[in-house]
């Protein structure tokens, strides 16, 4: 746990509140502790909630830092009209008239398609209503998608294709009572950390066989029985096969097939080319041994559990991909009983809650049809609206397509980040610069994408908004409110609802949260049949909140997690977290699951003598999306602290990168700078980068720029897996490590932007940048000065210089203390980071502090620790690897009791266990 600290607090008062995460898709339960005194004092502890069912108490490093995050310097505080330099305050009632006016002139003019917004799983579910309840019920248009779309917009059509419905079948529990787990394009281990650990405590106690299926060797390989190393975009080959295996071995569950599904010919005609093993291994690249392994242990495996995540669903073929999955699930059965299922894991917190509400361009809320009259019908009768929508609006790729080529004339973005996020994220920069009204609800002020705002409106942060989210195991949470809502900010459903008002619409009075979530309850729940009939005029969904509709406001309020559904007077949990199982049916008209035909398709574009290498980007352990939330945290930035591309040794030999140096990956959409990481767990021809970096934290590292922007046919969801690339050296004269103390920032960013190449990585109390320059040496420290002129004389310069090495230190002191420095040489000469840092900590430099400073080097011979493995106790890779080696340690259990490492929030625990089987290795 972690904390945000103000002084002097006196006669504290504690206030816990029960909330929810608003990181990932596992929605770990949080306590928050908000200690204050009678002033303005603060003090914030956040931790685990050990009675929350999806974690247990546990959270990973992100969440553990989650108090590092809440703070007022990067906050939107007031309504923002005018773009970038000319902006202004304004007020709330103007904003909201302003808006009002430019959406009512456009539908006059051009008609509501003209109109567009783009929402986020970072949304509560009742922000997400409204919205959706306003755009396609009152401004009768679909034109409303989510960045949703681009993570889990696959597997909810496979959903709907296999069951019906959007549904996930199972639970967390059953992956604790499963004999076998399938990891398929998941970094488990980084990217939901907290089911990880459940997962890997349920495989030491019952001895789970895990499989993961990854291009990549990643941290979830280190604790894999078998690692299937497949190339890039063929796993629809891969599942193919295994359909091919079960029916040719006789492992179908006939009686299930027979009495719950249709289709199944269908496809088998469709993977009959995937029967042959050979074929199969050529490719998906995997070895024929390591394919008959696999399938064998899936079919003579009663319990299995498949989870699916971005490497699944991110592709031209990610629909295809989920639902070859389901398929061979289906053939045996094994669906609807204890530990065993398809999971899609989802990678927002409420990307779930989205999907009721009808979050995506393609749907209807509560899980009905935007293409069905019939649907269009119910929810218009429900809503009382004047408007519905009558088709499909259009999906993030394509809406943004639409607003640069002038079809939409106003856009509403809502927490997110296309500018940053999206594929071919160069054409939202075009698209927002030249559309007409640009309106963005943040909590942040500087972003890519409010940089294109007209309007900018203060939105509530999380610890200040109050609903409910959902999370991957369809378990609804509350999220609370333990902080004021600071200055203007509002929330995101109050500001539509003045809109919707101020154009006259009725519908939009709610007064809190709990309104709208009852309203929500009641749609799904409206002409929501009984479990076994099917009619005309009414429509079975397993998404029923009938249960919840009678919740007054403390009953809301004090509402603990629940899986839906939730049946009509009936609240219990029993039978529903296998839904296929005791419930006895599918969401089909005649309550069955169908097969689906998955023909193999190679990805649309491959290498080319110009790119000849396959990028697949996804994230990394500590960071969040495009870091506007966890890029203000130090604690986040040790362990992966610069935007970094991996390379397989001999691809960096063949197109002579070298390790730590720094390159130019370039699409045919565009180009970017990273730093090289050589590494043996990826294989050739393939290069992977993270997502994160944007352009607040360095000049040149938006992968989005580069990514290919082709989607799904039928989702609609993006190939962030598949983009052929160029890798070049990245020449520059100099490079450098700069620190400058915070209370200072000020004084140094015009010289951060005259630099070629630099990234700005957060640290407590000096904020660090890594810098790289073609321009001469003496040039740039000359700049340097200029930027840090201070005139004060108590200001005091060491300098020490070397042109023909072309080395240049500059340190900074202010009474003794840092103020800042700057250390210019080849990289292997530039000095440790940590110690670095160390010293803007100390209140007084001493004789041998500022030696050692100008020197660049510390004056004892203590070795560093070496990159960070756990940020949680600040243990070191080459301290871990020396306690292993000296005490002949081989669990990572006693690395924990020697060092703690590992010992809070387990995140580090994959490393660690890489460390321990490298070490044996070494000296066997």
């Amino acid at each position: 746990m972690t904390s945000i600290s103000v002084l002097n607090i006196q006669d504290p008062k504690v206030t816990t509140t029960h909330t929810t995460c608003p990181y990932c898709g596992v929605g770990c339960g949080v306590i928050a502790d908000v200690i204050s005194d009678t002033t303005t004092s603060m003090k914030l502890i956040v931790k685990g909630d050990p009675h929350h069912p999806s974690n247990l108490g546990k959270l990973c490093i992100k969440g553990s830092h989650l108090a590092d995050t809440v703070g007022l310097s990067h906050r939107v505080l007031y309504p923002q009209v005018g773009r970038h330099l000319q902006r202004q305050s304004t007020t709330w009632s103007d904003a909201v008239t302003q808006i009002a006016e430019k959406f009512t002139a456009c539908i006059k003019q051009y008609g509501p398609e003209s109109i567009a917004f783009y929402v986020s799983g970072q949304l509560l579910t009742e922000d997400y209503y409204v919205v959706n309840k306003f755009v396609k019920g009152y401004l009768g248009t679909a034109n409303i998608d989510t960045n949703s779309r681009l993570c889990m917009s696959s597997a909810v059509a496979a959903h709907k294709r296999s069951f019906g419905e959007d549904i996930v079948p199972a639970s967390y529990v059953d992956f604790e009572h499963t004999e076998m787990v399938v990891l398929v394009g998941s970094n488990t281990a980084w990217c939901h950390p907290i089911l990880f650990q459940r997962i890997m405590q349920a495989k030491q106690q019952n001895n789970i066989f895990l499989v993961v299926i990854d291009p990549r060797f990643t941290a979830t390989c280190e604790s894999a029985d078998l690692h299937l190393p497949i190339l890039p975009g063929q796993d629809v080959c891969l599942f193919n096969g295994l359909l091919q295996y079960l029916i040719h071995h006789g492992h179908q569950d006939h009686a299930f097939v027979q009495s719950m599904t249709d289709d199944l010919q269908k496809a088998i005609l469709a993977s009959e080319n995937e029967s042959d093993l050979a074929k199969v291994s050529a490719k998906t690249g995997i070895s024929i041994d390591s394919l008959i392994q696999f399938y064998k242990k899936f079919a003579h495996t009663e319990k299995v559990m498949t989870l699916f995540s971005m490497g699944v669903n991110q592709s031209s073929q990610g629909v295809n991909k989920a639902n070859s999955i389901i398929n061979c699930h289906l053939i045996t059965g094994k669906i609807g009983k204890l530990g065993s299922a398809p999971f899609s894991m989802t990678g927002q917190p409420n990307a779930m809650g989205g999907r009721e509400v009808g979050g995506l361009s393609n749907m209807l809320a509560a899980h009905l049809d935007l293409d069905n009259v019939a649907h269009q019908t119910l929810v218009q009768e429900f809503w009382q609206s004047p408007n519905i929508a009558h088709h499909a609006g259009l999906k993030a790729v394509d809406l943004f397509q639409a607003v640069e080529h002038g079809d939409i004339k106003a856009i509403w973005i809502m927490a997110t980040n296309p500018v940053v996020s999206l594929p071919d994220a160069d054409q939202v920069k075009r698209a927002l610069a030249q559309c007409e009204c640009v309106i963005v609800s943040d909590i942040c002020q500087d972003t890519d994408t409010t940089l294109y705002a007209d309007i900018i409106l203060p939105a509530l942060g999380w610890g200040e908004k109050d609903g409910t989210v959902t999370n991957s195991e369809r378990r609804i949470s509350r999220q609370r409110a333990f902080l004021p809502a600071p200055e203007q900010a509002k929330a995101d459903w109050w500001a539509i609802c003045e809109v919707a008002k101020k154009m006259g619409f009725s519908g939009f009075d709610f007064k809190n949260s709990h309104e709208i979530f009852i309203e929500h309850a009641k749609l799904t729940a409206y002409k929501n049949t009984a479990l076994h009939q099917h009619t005309s005029t009414a429509y079975f969904r397993y998404l029923n909140l009938a249960g919840l509709t009678t919740l007054n406001l403390t009953e809301y309020d004090e509402l603990t997690p629940i899986q839906w559904p939730v049946w009509e007077n009936h609240t219990s949990q029993t039978n529903i977290e296998q839904l296929y199982g005791s419930l006895g049916r599918f969401s089909h008209a005649n309550g069955r699951a169908k097969f689906i035909a998955t023909p193999v398709i190679d990805p649309v574009h491959q290498m080319t003598e110009e790119y000849p290498l396959i990028l697949n980007t996804g994230r990394v352990r500590d960071q969040w999306h495009t870091m506007t939330r966890t890029g203000l945290s130090a604690n986040l930035t040790h362990h992966l602290s610069e935007p970094y591309c991996e390379i397989h040794a001999q691809d960096a030999l063949k197109y002579g990168v070298q390790h730590d140096g720094l390159v130019q990956l370039k699409s045919a959409w565009g180009q970017c700078v990273l730093r090289v990481k050589v590494s043996a767990n990826i294989r050739r021809g393939q290069v992977f980068a993270p997502i994160h970096w944007n352009d607040q934290f360095a000049s040149d590292a938006r992968i989005g720029q580069v990514v290919n922007p082709v989607v799904d046919a039928i989702s609609g969801e993006p190939e962030f897996k598949h983009t052929p690339i160029g890798i070049q050296n990245f020449q520059c004269e100099w490079y450098g490590t700069l620190y400058v103390n915070a209370q200072f920032y000020t004084h140094i960013e015009r010289f951060i932007q005259s630099v070629t190449w630099w990234v700005k990585i957060a640290a407590t109390p000096a904020i660090r940048y890594e810098l790289a320059d073609r321009k001469p040496l003496h040039q740039m420290v000359s700049h340097l000065k200029a930027y840090l002129d201070f005139q004060d004389e108590a200001f005091e310069w060491l300098n020490l210089d070397d042109a023909s090495a072309q080395m240049s230190h500059t340190v900074i002191l202010y009474k003794n203390q840092l103020v800042a420095t700057l250390y210019i040489a080849h990289q292997t000469q530039l000095p440790d980071r940590t110690w670095l840092n160390t010293l803007f900590k100390r209140q007084r430099l001493g004789a041998m502090h500022r030696k050692s400073l100008l020197a660049g080097q510390a004056m004892s011979m203590t070795a560093t620790e070496g990159p960070l493995v756990c940020s949680c106790f600040k243990v070191g890779k080459l301290r871990i690897i020396e306690t292993i080696k000296s005490k002949k340690l081989i669990h990572e259990k006693e690395v924990t009791a020697c060092l703690k490492a590992g010992g809070n929030c387990g995140s580090c625990l994959p490393e660690i266990r890489g460390l321990i089987k490298a070490c044996v290795q070494e000296q066997s």
